[in-house]
């Protein structure tokens, strides 16, 4: 399989790329995926999410201050 970035994979092979997705190839092809869930249910006036590419991982904080977190209801994949 050859992935958008050109790179060639062997079947059976997984990997995860630079956006933090999760791939896969076999006979049919390339499968990809979110690696990591996506906040919801926060206030988004007074927060927002911010996305750790080293860590595939999402934060919600406070726009004003970053340095508090905000709650959120779930994470949705």
């Amino acid at each position: 399989c050859r992935d958008s970035d050109g790179v060639l994979h062997a079947f059976g092979s997984r990997w995860r790329t630079e956006d933090c997705y999760d791939c896969s190839c076999n006979t049919d092809g390339i499968n990809c995926c979110a690696g990591f869930g996506t906040p919801i249910g926060f206030n988004e006036e007074k927060c927002e999410k911010i996305f750790n590419k080293k860590t595939c991982t999402y934060k919600v904080v406070e726009k004003e201050d970053p340095s508090k977190e905000c709650p959120f209801n779930k994470m949705v994949a």
